[in-house]
């Protein structure tokens, strides 16, 4: 039986093999942001705002 190609088949490779290797990409950029040493004094600081008496 030969499968028949339709939209939510296409969609669905479209997905797979275009779009989540670019959000991987963009989850692994943020993590790295996140994790460079030179942003840690201001993440700190942010982190330290909820606590903070004005």
């Amino acid at each position: 039986m030969k499968a028949i190609l339709t939209v939510q088949n296409f969609t669905s490779d479209f997905v797979t093999t275009f779009w989540t290797p670019i959000f991987v990409g963009i989850f692994l950029a943020i993590v790295a942001y996140a994790l460079w040493p030179r942003n840690r004094a201001a993440f700190d600081d942010a982190s330290k705002m909820p606590l903070r008496e004005d």
